[in-house]
């Protein structure tokens, strides 16, 4: 629970995110990786371009993967992953094993913000 003396600095942090849309280009099996793991390369629009990450999301398969639009933070630190620099943080809903990823209605433009 936040306090409510801590609220405005709570909203100040959350607002520094870079939480957009994206679209995943590619997706392949991370060979390096301790647990399973994709590669993904993600296409969050003119401003921000071409992101990649490692995911571990193996409840889906590649061609679910591909062509699905996604929810990312793209401002977060790079972060070095079995060798492979990952740049961006999907995001989605964990439920025990599975990752469920997060994803709008209707698709929209490749880097739209979310907040």
């Amino acid at each position: 629970m936040i306090k409510k003396n801590n609220d405005n600095a709570f909203i100040q942090d959350f607002t520094k995110l870079n939480i957009v849309l994206g679209t995943i280009l590619e997706a392949f099996q991370n060979e390096k990786a301790k647990k399973p793991a994709y590669i993904l390369k993600i296409d969050f629009g003119k401003k921000i371009g071409i992101k990649s990450t490692s995911a571990q999301i193996t409840n889906y398969s590649v061609d679910q993967l591909i062509g699905r639009q996604i929810v990312g933070i793209c401002n977060l630190p790079s972060k070095n992953i079995a060798g492979f620099v990952s740049e961006v943080l999907v995001l989605g809903a964990v439920l025990e094993e599975e990752v469920h990823l997060l994803r709008t209605d209707d698709k929209l433009e490749n880097g739209t913000l979310i907040g």
